[in-house]
This record gives C-alpha cells, structure tokens and sequence, in this order.
C-alpha cells in the first residue's frame, strides 16, 4: 500500500529551495524539465563557464526554487562540476537536496549518495528510469532502502512523467521535516570519511582518505544492496547494448562508423536548413528592401544607413544561422540521448589525448567545420575547464562554411585548375594539423596541468524522449541567440560607423562625370562606394597598415577587406567588390579577373592562409569570451592566432618568392 503523502505547510515566507545533483546520463536534466516545465533559466556560475539552470515549480500553497547542479561522478575535485556541486552542497543555502539515480545501476550510484550524505543535508532519493529497471528484472525493496539511508525514496519514470508529482509532494515535506538518520551502520562509515570533503581544494593532501573512503564505501553498499533487492536483474539485461558496442564501439569499424553518423548529421544540419535559411535571408532582404523604399527622409540619410546597414544587417547575420543551429543541436541531443555520443568520446579520447586535448573534443572540433560558434558551445561537454579551454581555443582553425565563399573566389582566381582540388583540400588538412599542433603547445605551457581522468560510463542504449530532445535542442539554440546576438548587434553597429565615417564632402568620380566620362548609373554608385570606404576610417586604417602587411604581399585593399571581414569571413567577398568599384552586385566572374590580374598565387596562398588561421570573426570572439568568462581568453586567441597568422602567411610569400 502505498504511503499516502500530506505536504506539510513551511511556516517561512521564503520559497523552498532544492538542489538537483546525479550522475551524467541519470536522467537529471529530464527530471528537472518535468519539475519546472517552462519556468527555468539557464546561466553560468560566477567565475566560471559551467552552466548552470534554474527553475520552480508550485505543490499546493508552497512554491519551489530549484538549482540543476552539473552532473558529477562524485563530489572530488578533478572538475569546476565537482567542486560546484560539493561547495552548493556544504554551503548550507538549501532545504533539501535531490539525488537522482539510474534504478538500472543502483550500486553504484549508491557511492554518490553516500558521498552527498556526508554534506549532512536533507535528502531525497530519485529512482529514475524504474521502468527499465522493472523490464530488466530488478525489484527493489524501497522502503527498506529508505530506512537504511535516512530519507525518501521516490520511484521516476522522467521520461513519460511517471512519479513526478510524487517526488513534488516529497520535496515539499522533506524540506520542512527534521533530516532523518541513517540507519547505525552507513551513519557510523559517513562519519568516519567525511573529513575527506573538507580539502576538496588540495586533493594531493587526501589521497589516503580517499583510498579509505572508497573501500568502507565498497563495504557499506554491498551490505545495502544486500538488505534491499528483493529480485535482481537478469544477467542479460543489457544484452542489446553490448551487441551494439561489438560494432558501434568497435576499435576498428567504430570510428569510421562514428564518421559516417556526423557525416549524415551534417548533412541533415545543411540539406534541411538550407531552406529556412534562404527564406530568412530573404526576409531580412526583403525588410532592408522594403525600409529603403519606404524612408520618408534622404536616401542618404545616415539613420537609414544605421538601420539597414548597421542593426538590420547585424541581427540578420545572427539569424541566418539559426535554422542550422537548431538542426544541428537536434542531432547532437538525440545522439547525447541515445547514449552512442559517449562511444563517440571512447572512440576519440586515445588520439587526442596524444596532442593534450579530451576525447570530448572531437565534437567541437568536427562542428568547427560548419560554424566555429556551435562548436565552440559545444564545448560545455567537457569537464575539465583546461581541456575546455585547449579545445575552445583551437577551434577556430578549423575552416568553417564562412570561409568557403573565400576560398571558391581565391583558389579560381590565382591557381591553375590542377592546383585547385589539391588546394582546397590542403587549406582543410593543414588547419587540423595546426590545431592540433597549438593544442599539443598550449597543454605544455599556458594551460599546463593535470590530464582530467577519463572517466566515461557506457550508459546503454535507449530510445530518448522527443520531448526530451526537443526541449535541449530549443534550450541551447536560445542560448546561441542570447549570448552572440546582443554582443553581435553592438559590434555590428560598431562596424558600420568604422566603415562610413568620416565621409567625403565630394567624389572623384562626380568630377570625371562632369569632364566627360561615360559611365552607367551602377558604374558610379560602385565608385561612390568605393571612394566612401577609402575615405572611413576603415579604410585610412587599411591604408596606414599597408606598410606592415607588404612583407606579406598585402595591398590597401586586401588590408581593408580583411578589417570587414572581422564581422563575418564571407564579407570578404562583398568588401573585394566595393574595393574594386563592383558593388554588391558586381560579377564574381569579374572580380576573379581583376584579383588574378593584380595578385599572384605566392600572394594568394598567403592571403589563404591568414584568413583561415588570423583574426576570428566577431561572433567567435563574443562566443568565446561568454563562454570561458574572460575577455583575457578571447582577445588572446585572436591577437594570437592573428600573430600566428602573420608569421605563417609571410614565410609562405617568402618561400613562394623563392619559386618566381
């Protein structure tokens, strides 16, 4: 019969205030998302990049404010997770704490729950995923489990809601009700080794205590399990999964394998998006189209400049990226979901570890290739801040879609056919080798320390909740437009002013009309603009660094079109064309022409090469900078990879020299 629950009343005015702590793939995040439905925020910890979300929700008269803590192993301090969720815990600014496990392997969750009970908070015990433990075979004895450990003990089923207005009621009467005590035995262990949580900041002190701990642990959970399984679960359980591992987690077949699923990710991110993106393109042109029409005042007028060009233009460049955004996150959390994203990690983690980086890693890594700012978000999967840190600060040397118009006008315009295919191809090989050569050089020096452990748990397969999937993909995508979006509209207007001001009071090409020059109506906007933007700021800027770009084989005009392609590396193209009085819709065939004429190749491959390794686009660096916390990390890694750049692309002219 089941115990029939009276939420007792909190006599304070204050809100209840809970703290939800699990292992990873325990099912915390679909718990939290039953919990508190829409009602949730998500930000970072002060200081540091590991987010973290907020929520509430209402039982009865009594409302609950409740913290998602990062998912951790244990509370230790091998991760900023770690040492969050075991300061939160000890910090004592909290009425109840909620452990959520997987039922299918309670053992060994049951070392966590003993570690969370050594933070002398009230508990409640979250058996998630009861159904598949239900199909396995197993059957707990809860109530005993709950005696024996001193709390509540609460069987879930997240993904279709089962047990959650129960755990509600739970929590409620939990946090105003005395902590309940273990049973003598698990009292007496967690006594014994909770000194060991007290120096989580000098782990070299306590490696003995956690030696003991581990072993009186060991200890204590098989006396538990001993007391509470009433059945346990069939031997061939998970039978499933480790037949789809002799494949999928295959040290020979898994990786090729594992390529071909980001491959058809991909493919999904750019074939389906290319669609919504061509109509919000199309939106954004046709709102700029239709404000220009419209305006009551001067073409010319600069407020119309500033909308169009500056804020219109700006959050359109963020937009257009959203569709790919979305179905890329999409494929990401069904895979996450699935739990085939930690066979991928498995995988990985024996190469990249050669060159200082996680096995997490290659996901960014591989995302870098269609946009450096989800892949720099996807970073948030690795735990270790310096692992995080490498891999954030290499990404942007993989040749991301923004780069392709670059290197489709570049590779024609200066390289003989033969040369082409090859080119395109080095340009990608020789960013990964790069990459992986600054990781290798960053883990030695700037982001010298200890190698996070590898601890991975083989979660078995299972088919994710679509609400689940739907709701992370929603949750990041939000984020994407929240943490690059404002900072991208405040760079973008920034742009637009170094490209406009100061303005000439007249026009060469005005004077030439006048003498007698035939010229078409197009022919002389493209002049005007031209003319504009060797007079803005932008342009004297490019103009005064041209000097220090020679010894690359850089001209004003590819100076300056480098300085606009700071907003995104596509506007290259566009700024090329202004430059050589084309306007934006001058012919790339004649802008190929008129690069190939002036340039040469030993000019082009320099040119090539400090536009894939130099200056991030904004967008990256704002990423950047929200997600590592500093500005330090982000202006570092572009003036960095800027300086790498130079180097690079002047010994390649030099070295072209040597040739012609």
């Amino acid at each position: 019969m089941k115990e029939q629950l009276q939420p007792i009343h909190l006599q304070a005015t204050r809100p209840v205030r809970a703290l939800l702590v699990g292992n990873p793939n325990s099912g915390k995040t679909s718990i939290f998302n039953g919990l508190t439905g829409a009602r949730q925020r998500v930000g970072n910890y002060p200081g540091v990049t590991v987010e973290k979300r907020e929520g509430k929700f209402r039982v009865e008269a009594e409302e609950v404010h409740i913290r998602d803590l990062p998912g951790t192993y244990s509370l230790s301090w091998y991760s900023p997770e770690e040492k969050i969720a075991t300061r939160e815990l000890m910090s004592g600014d909290h009425d109840v704490a909620v452990v959520v496990v997987d039922s299918t392997v309670l053992r060994r969750s049951l070392n966590f729950v003993l570690q969370v009970l050594q933070t002398q908070t009230r508990v409640v015990l979250c058996l998630n995923m009861a159904d598949e433990a239900y199909r396995s075979g197993q059957r707990i004895d809860v109530p005993q489990l709950g005696r024996l450990l001193g709390m509540d003990v609460v069987e879930t089923t997240a993904s279709n809601g089962h047990g959650l207005d129960r755990l509600k009621s739970v929590i409620v009467r939990a946090a105003g009700t005395p902590p309940r005590q273990p049973a003598p035995e698990v009292a007496a262990v967690l006594e014994d080794t909770r000194s060991f949580l007290e120096h989580v900041d000098h782990p070299e002190d306590d490696e003995g205590e956690l030696l003991n701990r581990t072993r009186r642990f060991a200890i204590t959970i098989d006396g538990i399990m001993a007391q509470v399984t009433l059945n346990p679960a069939r031997p061939d359980a998970r039978i499933i999964s480790r037949r789809l591992d002799t494949v999928l987690a295959h040290r020979t077949l898994g990786l090729p394998i594992f390529l071909a699923v980001m491959y058809a990710v991909f493919w999904m991110t750019f074939s389906l998006g290319e669609a919504p993106i061509g109509w919000i393109d199309s939106g954004v042109g046709w709102l700029q189209n239709a404000i220009t029409t419209h305006w009551p005042g001067s073409p010319d007028s600069l407020l119309l400049s500033l909308l169009v060009d500056g804020i219109i233009a700006g959050v359109g460049g963020v937009l257009v990226f959203l569709p790919n955004i979305v179905l890329l996150f999409l494929g990401l959390s069904f895979m996450e979901d699935t739990g085939y994203m930690a066979r991928a990690a498995y995988l990985m983690d024996r190469f990249l570890s050669r060159v200082g980086l996680h096995g997490k890693s290659f996901l960014p890594l591989v995302t870098g290739f269609g946009c450096s700012i989800p892949g720099v978000m996807a970073t948030r999967t690795i735990e270790n801040e310096r692992d995080r840190l490498a891999t954030m600060l290499v990404l942007p040397l993989m040749s991301c879609g923004a780069r392709l118009p670059i290197w489709m006008l570049l590779i024609p315009a200066l390289f003989a056919p033969a040369l082409r295919a090859p080119m395109m191809w080095g340009v990608y090989i020789f960013g990964i080798a790069l990459a992986l050569g600054l990781s290798l050089l960053l883990r030695g020096t700037l982001l010298r320390g200890e190698t996070t452990p590898f601890v991975l748990e083989m979660p078995p397969y299972r088919l994710p909740s679509r609400q689940a999937v739907l709701g992370r993909a929603l949750e990041r995508s939000g984020a994407y437009l929240r943490k690059a979006g404002t900072v991208i509209l405040g760079i973008s207007i920034l742009l637009w002013a170094v490209t406009t001001f100061p303005r000439p009071t007249s026009y060469q090409v005005d004077r030439d009309v006048a003498a007698g020059a035939q010229l078409s109506s197009e022919q002389i906007q493209g002049q005007r603009a031209a003319e504009d933007l060797r007079f803005s700021l932008a342009g004297r800027l490019g103009t005064a660094l041209e000097p220090a770009f020679r010894p690359l084989g850089f001209d004003w005009r590819i100076v300056t079109a480098s300085i606009g392609a700071f907003a995104a590396k596509e506007v290259f193209v566009s700024q090329m064309s202004i430059v050589y009085a084309l306007g934006e819709d001058g012919q790339e065939g004649d802008l190929r022409q008129l690069i190939s004429r002036d340039y040469s190749p030993r000019v082009g491959l320099a040119l090539i090469i400090f536009l894939l390794v130099g200056t991030p686009c904004m967008a990256t660096v704002a990423v950047v900078r929200r997600e590592s916390g500093s500005w330090r990390w982000a202006w570092g890694q572009f003036f960095g990879l800027t300086a790498l750049a130079y180097v690079l692309a002047m010994t390649a002219y030099g070295v072209g020299g040597l040739f012609t």
